[in-house]
């Protein structure tokens, strides 16, 4: 089911890097207009990987039966809807204020930033898909644990897709929205 997501494997446009060659990932903290909300938003993208993650490694304990389905239904109930919760908020967020304020501040990357929309409507679907087969993998746990297996095995590739759609879009995301916010000394 997940394989058929198409996670974007082409860098983004060599002209989305100009200003990531003038401030290196590797300096942003360094940065004085490296500020307080914009440490947020990267401690909420760790956030999403880390929730991400954790989500996988659980769902792997589960198929290795190292942990208590109940316990298991119970984490990925939390931090599943979590995950997803606040992925949709913040990418909606970001479509709406932040990616508009960035391309108000430097209007050459707004390809850039088109690129990474699309990305959110595919982490969308993606979503979806997740939330869908963990909703079936708790209530098939109460049911019938054997199905709830066979579910859980389509959850773990979600959860694979999800992580690496995270890596591919938040990594570019970052590379292109933190060099803008330090050029202009934005999110002050």
């Amino acid at each position: 089911m997940f394989d058929q997501f198409n996670i974007r494997t082409d860098d983004m446009p060599a002209e989305m890097q100009s200003l990531l060659q003038q401030y290196p990932r590797d300096a942003w903290g360094d940065h004085p207009g490296f500020r307080e909300k914009t440490r947020q938003w990267l401690g909420a993208h760790r956030m999403f990987r880390h929730l991400s993650a954790t989500i996988g490694k659980d769902t792997a304990l589960y198929l290795d039966r190292e942990i208590d389905p109940q316990d298991y239904a119970g984490r990925l109930s939390v931090r599943g809807n979590a995950l997803v919760g606040n992925l949709h908020g913040h990418h909606h967020w970001e479509d709406h204020a932040y990616f508009p304020e960035l391309s108000a501040a430097d209007p050459r990357f707004d390809a850039g930033l088109e690129i990474l929309e699309k990305d959110h409507a595919a982490l969308d679907i993606v979503l979806d898909h997740f939330t869908r087969s963990a909703n079936r993998t708790i209530k098939l746990i109460q049911l019938d644990e054997s199905a709830a297996r066979d579910e859980v095995g389509k959850l773990h590739n979600a959860s694979t897709t999800i992580d690496a759609f995270l890596d591919r879009h938040l990594g570019d995301e970052e590379e292109l929205a933190v060099p803008i916010i330090l050029h202009h000394r934005l999110r002050g």
